[in-house]
């Protein structure tokens, strides 16, 4: 039969899906090999259910899949559960339909609070914090840059340099202290925010998330794109990597509890561990805030009993 519609196409795998209704469903069955015929009903707009890979019903992802008639539809996939999960699987489920029905899923148990974004340099609370904001159609800002604007475009580092950390941990709890006011926001703060009571005060009116990331990972980062801008790195001597691996080590000393204070942790390495990669290394961006939703999502139920 020729489907007069596209079906999804994803290298190495020959997928099930079942459409009845108004819905399309794709079936994840671990480690089973299954054929399924079903019956569908013509019309257009289809909402798509994922089931698997995060344990929950994904939602409201509607899209256009076919503009002819047809009567019966059978298609059908055999990869086992390893193979889905350690290769292909992540591919299969469409990163922006899992953010926005996670989002969609979260965002009103939100009810308008702030995310922040804890967690060391480097850590990529920024990029999270981006996908994060359009994920929940919430506003964006990063809070080292709120304090370079308000000091006419002085860099962080020109600021450490010409002012000393003290003068500008000030000024970051300014800013911090003005987002509270206001809601709807994904807050990326800088990686020592953390060490003053004042800011946990304005952090807890939202919920606050603390990026996870091994420090092999973060020194790697950190050399590959060159240590002028982090202030706290410059004074260390030898090789980039070698320097920041050092000064992150110790920096997390000091820090890591105060990190742990978050109401929701995401771990790379738990990441890595739940798609079966051997290291952090090839965890997309899109990955981490789907489960920095996930995590908030348990937080929010724990908190609220609502999710």
């Amino acid at each position: 039969m020729k489907w007069g519609f596209p079906v999804i196409e994803v290298s190495l795998l020959r997928c099930g899906v079942v459409i009845s209704g108004t819905h399309l469903l794709v079936l994840y069955l671990p480690s089973l090999c299954v054929r399924t015929d079903v019956q569908i009903v013509s019309h257009h707009s289809i909402r798509i259910f994922l089931i698997g890979y995060y344990n929950t019903i994904l939602l409201s992802y509607v899209k256009e899949i076919y503009e002819t008639n047809v009567s019966f539809l059978f298609l059908y996939f055999f990869y086992a559960a390893s193979t889905l999960e350690s290769k292909s699987f992540s591919g299969f489920l469409n990163e922006d339909l899992i953010l926005k029905s996670k989002s969609q899923d979260i965002g009103p148990c939100l009810n308008g609070r702030c995310v922040y974004l804890v967690g060391m340099m480097g850590s990529g609370k920024t990029t999270i914090g981006k996908i994060l904001s359009q994920a929940l159609d919430h506003s964006f800002f990063d809070s080292d840059t709120l304090v370079e604007k308000a000091l006419n475009g002085t860099s962080v580092a020109e600021i450490f340099k010409l002012y000393g950390e003290g003068f500008f941990r000030e000024k970051e709890t300014d800013v911090l202290r003005k987002l509270s006011l206001m809601h709807q926001l994904v807050v990326s703060t800088g990686g020592g925010a953390v060490m003053r009571p004042i800011n946990w005060k304005y952090m807890q009116k939202g919920v606050s998330v603390w990026l996870d990331v091994p420090l092999e990972a973060l020194a790697q980062r950190i050399a590959a794109v060159g240590i002028d801008s982090r202030p706290l790195l410059h004074h260390d001597a030898g090789d980039a990597y070698m320097k920041a691996f050092k000064r992150l080590s110790t920096l997390f000393e000091e820090r890591g509890e105060a990190y742990a204070q978050a109401n929701a942790r995401v771990s790379l390495e738990n990441i890595a561990a739940k798609i079966g990669h051997s290291d952090v290394f090839s965890i997309t961006p899109a990955q981490i805030a789907i489960e920095a939703l996930e995590q908030i999502g348990n937080f929010l139920n724990e908190e609220q009993g609502v999710l």
